[in-house]
């Protein structure tokens, strides 16, 4: 089987790229041929003889976001056009491309972001909020567009198939595929709070994500953390350049409690290193992070519109009806603050909770959905044929 990839990147370190990057890898492991129609691809993959890199530059003179990527769309479905023979199955990610796909899997619904009630941008909010509604706006409708195009729509939650089945996709037409993560790497970590610079005596919660946008939400974690006791502590993992949040810890007077450390490329070390992950995200499709804190055995806290609370019960989190309501954050952090045994008790669950959401059972079921199309296109395109002969023995 031949299987053609769309994405704008292919690599172990980045949400919808990681995604990618481990259907690939096992795709190849299966011995199939895999087109990946990208901006970058992971060396380690380029050099096996299977694997074809179909490199598509968007080009950094483009002055926004999203005029590149109406470049890229425009190019990825250029060279899928004229080598339409090369490939048997088509995998994109969202609206990426032009063309028309097998399998469009669903990392967001930018429809379902401007319908939250904690949509923050509004036209007349001044030039950055009006760019941000046109820019949700669009996408929302090339998503749209590209989701009715496609055979078939992989959304990464339950949360996100419903907001796609809202916005008109016959039901048989959407799966739920839940992203996967390495088990073995996050459960096997030691701890090491020296390495970061952290105190053994605090208790430690973890904040991971995109610290320039306000939809991760970590103000209302800061909120939370003023009105807690002083050996509470956040360690906050992102790219931080731009964030407006150290100077908002330190107008709160909570700087010394909150340890941003940036981009962390061992993240493994650092779940095991604090007490209990915080993700109170005003939207999420869902959070990879989220999984990974599973699987390092972390108690999760976070709130009900984020995608992938819907598999958190009782015993391994807390999940928070409102993402804003700070006094009902500091509470549940409390009361995992106080209650070691049950943190204990949370995060055997948790560990367990994550061993059914691996790689490798991720990349199955993209396979499975590949094959179900190389079958469906064998057979159409043996009919002809078979009538043909039909007629000629007669």
């Amino acid at each position: 089987m031949r299987i053609a990839i769309v994405t704008h990147v292919v690599r172990h370190n980045d949400g919808q790229g990681r995604v990618n990057y481990e259907i690939a890898r096992a795709a190849l492991a299966e011995g199939h041929e895999v087109i990946l129609v990208a901006s970058h691809v992971a060396p380690e993959l380029l050099d096996h003889p299977r694997l074809r890199w179909v490199r598509v530059i968007a080009g950094r003179v483009w002055p926004t976001r999203l005029v590149k990527q109406q470049v890229f769309a425009i190019k990825s479905a250029l060279w899928l056009r004229t080598h339409r023979d090369d490939y048997d199955v088509l995998h994109v990610n969202g609206f990426i491309t032009w063309a028309r796909a097998d399998v469009n899997t669903a990392h967001f619904v930018h429809g379902g972001w401007m319908k939250s009630a904690y949509y923050p941008f509004r036209l007349r909010g001044g030039a950055w909020s009006a760019y941000q509604v046109i820019y949700s706006r669009l996408n929302a409708w090339l998503e749209g567009w590209a989701y009715r195009r496609s055979r078939v729509v992989a959304a990464v939650s339950e949360k996100v198939a419903e907001e796609i089945r809202a916005g008109g996709i016959e039901k048989d037409r959407v799966e739920v595929v839940y992203n996967g993560v390495d088990t073995t790497a996050f459960s096997a970590a030691a701890p090491d709070r020296a390495s970061f610079g952290l105190k053994d005596d605090a208790f430690l919660m973890l904040f991971v994500g995109d610290l320039r946008t306000p939809r991760k939400n970590l103000q209302t974690v800061l909120h939370a953390l003023v009105a807690l006791p002083s050996h509470v502590q956040l360690v906050v993992a992102g790219y931080l350049p731009g964030s407006p949040y150290p100077d908002q810890a330190r107008a709160l007077g909570i700087a010394d409690r909150v340890h941003f450390l940036g981009l962390v490329k061992n993240m493994p070390t650092l779940m095991h290193s604090v007490d209990t992950f915080v993700f109170p995200s005003r939207y999420e499709a869902m959070s990879l992070s989220l999984l990974e804190a599973l699987a390092a055995g972390l108690p999760v806290i976070t709130a009900r519109t984020a995608g992938g609370a819907e598999i958190i019960g009782e015993e391994c989190g807390i999940v928070l009806e409102d993402p804003d309501d700070a006094a009902a954050l500091a509470h549940a952090i409390d009361e995992l603050a106080t209650a070691p045994a049950r943190r204990g008790r949370m995060g055997e669950s948790a560990r367990e909770l994550a061993s059914h959401f691996n790689w490798a059972r991720m990349a199955r079921r993209y396979l499975d959905l590949y094959r179900s199309f190389a079958r469906h296109e064998r057979n159409e395109s043996a009919t002809p044929l078979n009538a043909a002969s039909a007629q000629s023995g007669a």
